[in-house]
This record gives structure tokens, C-alpha cells and sequence, in this order.
């Protein structure tokens, strides 16, 4: 075999192991050959896509609906500027080709794989040669598009309510209040919150009075996406208020999960 190795790695930017918008993304594609070969030419593409597909069952049948959008795609020639592509002669041994790019400023959502969707962001590498089946190389990259910490709604505060009737083996009134500080929260960070309970019926309830609770956002979630147009992924808060013999009142309110800063 004349290609014994042919490889492509890129050079991380954080420890994170990610990139954003309008990062330069360098790596190098790895030709290791065995003996002099001639080659037409090696290229290296940066692509990123999103995908979706799912199945609906329809009385006796299913159908499949999909869809996808492209966001970028660009292709260069990694060969040394003094050899121009068509018919290039690379001696036996180890050869290492760099490349850069830099990714688009705008309009790219954040790396997410899911049950019926994804969007990935990847570099491919292609050696031809004349008479022979190309040999080709991939690996995929971490893209977190970069928050707009100028949106409005992200200070926003946040306020809930339920009231519940209780009828069974009781009677009166159960209401509850839920207070968010703000809408907008970094991957890691504290979620305060704060709640009222008045109970003014025969039923007893925990708690009583009032609640307060810190939840830490998980830091290895995707962060909310809102700008794609096939899939969106979007975070929400669930209190559900446990009344023995009568359906549960239930508070949602929605939450926009951003990336760590420094990204």
C-alpha cells in the first residue's frame, strides 16, 4: 500500500475543545507514503449542516418527514505554493500540510445531536491521484455560536401562577406564585428560585408558606438555539406543586440557556 497514513487534526482553542464565531480554525492533513507517488491534488473542506428526520405513524402506515440546511462550506487546496494541482510528485516518507480557516462571523447555531436532528460542524480532507480511488479523512468540531447578551428578555424577570380548587376529602383554595430573577442563564451557573404557597383550604401541604431554591444549570448542556430554521432546542422550568387527591398544579416558565463566557 503507497498511503500508509492519511489523517486530519486541527488545533484546539480552549480547553473546552471548542470554537465560535469568526475563529480562525487551524490543523494540518497527515500523508504518510511509502515510496514516491504522484498526486493530483489534496484539499481540505470546512462544512457545517443541520439535519432532521422523523417517522409519523398514520392509521396503517408511517411516513418519514425530513429536511436540512446548510450553513457554510469551504473547500482550499492544501499542496505548497510552489506546486500548483494537477500532477504533483510526493517523495516516500511523512508530509504535513497545513490549512486555516476562518469561520463565518454570523448566522451559525451551535453544535447539538438529538434524537431526530442534529447539527454538526466537520472538516474533511481529500487526496486524489489519477487511476486510484481517492482517500479521504474526516473529523468532526465543536461549534457554540456566541450569545446576545443584548437581548432584552434575558434580564427579564419571571413570575408564574396557579390557583387549585380542592373538592376531595377537602375544600378551599391552593395558590402558588414562582419568581425567577431574570430569563437568561450561563451554562454553570445558579438558577435562584424564589415561591409563595398560600393554602387556604383543609388540605396540608409542604411546603407551607414559601420556597427558595438554587438549581445549578448543567454545564455540559447544549445552549438554547434559536437560529435554525429546522430545529430549535429550548429549556424550560417545571414546578409542580404535590396535592394529595386532586390534579397537581403546574407552573412553566421558559428559560435561555447560554454558553460559558470566554468562549
Amino acid at each position: 500500500m503507497t498511503i500508509k497514513t492519511f489523517a486530519i487534526e486541527y488545533d484546539a482553542l480552549n480547553d473546552r475543545n471548542t470554537f465560535s464565531n469568526g475563529n480562525t480554525l487551524t490543523g494540518r492533513v497527515i500523508v504518510e507514503i511509502t515510496k514516491e507517488t504522484k498526486i493530483k491534488d489534496v484539499t481540505v473542506k470546512a462544512k457545517g449542516k443541520a439535519d432532521v428526520s422523523f417517522t409519523v405513524s398514520q392509521g396503517q402506515q408511517s411516513v418519514t418527514y425530513w429536511d436540512n440546511e446548510k450553513y457554510f462550506s469551504q473547500t482550499q487546496s492544501v499542496l505548497p505554493q510552489d506546486k500548483a494541482p494537477g500532477s504533483v510528485s510526493l517523495v516516500a516518507g511523512r508530509h504535513v500540510l497545513p490549512f486555516a480557516f476562518q469561520l463565518p462571523y454570523q448566522g451559525l447555531p451551535s453544535s447539538f445531536k438529538g434524537a431526530y436532528g442534529k447539527i454538526d460542524y466537520r472538516l474533511s480532507a481529500n487526496l486524489s491521484r489519477s487511476l486510484r480511488a481517492a482517500s479521504k479523512a474526516e473529523v468532526k468540531f465543536t461549534f457554540v455560536s456566541q450569545a446576545d447578551y443584548d437581548q432584552p428578555t434575558l434580564m427579564a424577570p419571571q413570575h408564574g401562577s396557579k390557583d387549585k380548587n380542592v373538592v376531595f376529602f377537602a375544600s378551599g383554595n391552593i395558590s402558588m406564585d414562582i419568581f425567577l430573577p431574570k430569563s437568561g442563564y450561563q451554562q454553570g451557573e445558579g438558577l435562584v428560585v424564589n415561591g409563595e404557597i398560600v393554602n387556604s383550604s383543609t388540605r396540608k401541604i409542604v411546603p407551607k408558606e414559601k420556597l427558595s431554591k438554587l438549581l445549578p444549570v448543567p454545564l455540559g448542556i447544549t445552549p438554547t438555539i434559536q437560529n435554525c430554521r429546522i430545529l430549535k432546542v429550548e429549556y424550560g422550568l417545571k414546578i409542580i406543586l404535590d396535592v394529595s387527591f386532586t390534579k397537581n398544579p403546574v407552573i412553566k416558565l421558559p428559560l435561555i440557556i447560554l454558553p460559558i463566557d470566554g468562549l
